[in-house]
């Protein structure tokens, strides 16, 4: 490999063993959370197994959401741990795939650049890995790699293997192996179990790892016989033994493990100075989500709702804005599909708040469209985003601008208003060129994907929330708003409060005869944080409550 690591940078990587969904992805960004409560930088790289090139065409109910960075990456929804937790920005260069990695070696081999060498997964495949992880050398104190996947999954192994081999390149005081695992409490016999962490790690160990510090999720206490027991026969200290509990709300887990001593651990390990952590500002977020003094009810239409993972940063986001105005957010999810029956059209009266999410293809389409009309009609705030903003447009010409049939041209080729359709050209700000795409386009890397500009309209919802002229936000659709008939929906009283800088581009809608209704193309919950609540979903959920109120 010709990448030489600089010894600026420490590395630390996070594997998995014993089933999936262990919480990696919460370890790493809570990890990273305590290490810059005590001063360093950090960033984050999550390095998924799976043979996609990215998560942009993977249905949400295998893969959960896709977060989409400021630079375009559809990447994993970890990506957006990592960016609520800390200040770290991620982009293309923090997900990799197995898919993006034989797609870059098998692009080489076809340039003739191993020189008619026998491509072989080692060396070229884990070079290529360990070439992707050291990008983030020198760019900050600590960068922390998360390894998708379960120790002993077949397509994981060429990842296992370069981060073995990372560790003899970047020596053992600039990398450091953490590993968590599951002990599970049995309660018909009300014991806890440690051997499937035994043979998790001896599975590790088999690879040629050996792991620095474990991390135990278990839904009750270890006690230090126990973490004795684990620690003689995984081979670490019974100090490197910690307990990660389950604990009410996901901000608390940076508070449980930094008790546990996990950031002492790994700065000791890794021969790093630093002051006391400045763990403050958790303490009071964790004490405000538990004892809020209001409490709310938000109504999400979507085509997914039944994996909650496919609207992982909406959920946060809704939180966060609970935060902003001492609420608690109670969420009810409503299956699009029982709405287009009126099955449950009564459980929208529950609700103080109704959102419409992003969403691809026709299914439950008219579902959401009941759940506008209902918002708009009885004055119940709503929030629209992506999909949900393009299917208020629908629902406002359809009933309010006299445009029978109106629809999307993604639901209905043959509608005589095309309100939303397939833009084939627009301008990219950031790169100065003029994008093209049409329908006989690839579906992966096609989308307006990362982040655009777009200027606000003074007096309305949109600049209210901002208080400033332009903003910056997240897109991930294909579909736009029709300037064809924007004058004509602006004379029945639709609202375009958010346009692009030159004017082509609709962002945010809003209707002026109604408490709080506004939808945006572009998805705001990529940018709130829990100590930073994003200034849309702050007062949706500030409007929520005082219809609650009234």
């Amino acid at each position: 490999m010709d990448t030489q690591p600089s010894k600026k940078t420490k590395f630390i990587f996070i594997t998995g063993g014993v089933l999936s969904s262990l919480g990696k992805g919460l370890a790493a960004a809570s990890i990273g959370a305590l290490l810059e409560s005590r001063g360093m930088t950090v960033t984050f790289q999550k390095l998924d197994p799976y043979i996609n090139v990215d998560p942009g065409t993977m249905n949400p109910f295998q893969h959960g959401e896709v977060y989409v960075t400021d630079d375009g990456a559809e990447t994993d929804l970890d990506m957006g741990h990592y960016e609520r937790y800390t200040n770290a920005v991620m982009a293309q260069k923090n997900n990799y795939t197995s898919g993006r990695i034989y797609y870059s070696v098998i692009m080489k081999e076809r340039r003739g650049e191993y020189l008619g060498g026998t491509v072989q997964m080692i060396p070229h495949i884990t070079d290529e890995i360990k070439k992707a992880v050291l990008q983030l050398d020198g760019s900050v104190d600590v960068a922390i790699i998360e390894i998708g996947g379960t120790v002993g999954d077949i397509e994981g192994l060429p990842f296992i293997e370069a981060i073995r081999q990372l560790r003899g390149d970047l020596g053992r005081e600039y990398s450091l192996f953490i590993h968590l695992t599951l002990v599970p409490y049995i309660k018909t016999a009300g014991e806890i179990k440690t051997k499937p962490t035994q043979h998790s790690v001896k599975g590790l160990l088999a690879s040629g790892i050996q792991p620095d510090i474990l991390m135990c999720r278990t839904e009750v206490p270890l006690d230090q016989s126990l973490k004795k027991k684990i620690a003689l026969f995984c081979n670490v200290e019974p100090q490197s033994v910690i307990t990660a509990i389950d604990v009410d709300t996901i901000y608390e887990v940076p508070l449980r493990l930094h008790e546990e001593g996990v950031d002492d651990r790994i700065l000791e390990k890794l021969g790093i100075w630093t002051g006391a952590p400045n763990i403050k500002p958790w303490v009071e977020l964790v004490d405000k989500i538990k004892h809020p003094h209001h409490k709310v009810t938000i109504c999400i239409t979507g085509k997914y709702v039944e994996l909650k993972e496919a609207y992982k940063s909406l959920h946060e986001s809704l939180v966060h804005g609970g935060i902003a105005n001492d609420a608690r957010v109670e969420l009810k999810y409503i299956a699009a599909e029982d709405l287009e029956t009126g099955e449950a059209i009564d459980e929208l009266k529950e609700c103080d708040g109704i959102l419409v999410p992003g969403g691809f293809g026709s299914r439950g389409m008219e579902g959401k469209i009941r759940a506008i009309t209902y918002a708009r009609e009885n004055k119940i705030p709503f929030f629209g985003i992506c999909l949900g903003m393009q299917l208020a447009v629908v629902e406002f010409a359809r009933t309010i601008a006299a445009m029978k049939g109106a629809n999307s041209t993604e639901l209905d080729q043959e509608t005589p208003f095309p309100v939303i359709y397939l833009m084939k050209e627009w301008f990219d700000f950031r790169t100065g060129k003029t994008e093209v795409r049409d329908e006989g386009s690839d579906m992966g890397g096609t989308l307006r994907l990362g982040a655009y500009p777009c200027k606000l309209a003074e007096g309305t919802l949109a600049h209210t929330a901002y208080q400033q002229a332009e903003i910056s936000e997240r897109h991930r659709h294909r579909y736009e708003f029709n300037n064809l008939f924007r004058e004509q929906l602006e004379e029945a009283g639709l609202v375009v409060s958010g346009t692009s800088p030159d004017d082509t581009l609709v962002e945010i809608v809003e209707l002026a005869d109604h408490p709080w209704f506004l939808g945006c193309q572009f998805h705001p919950e990529f940018k709130s944080k829990p100590m930073q609540p994003h200034p849309l979903f702050r007062d949706f959920i500030k409007a929520s409550l005082e219809n609650k109120k009234d």
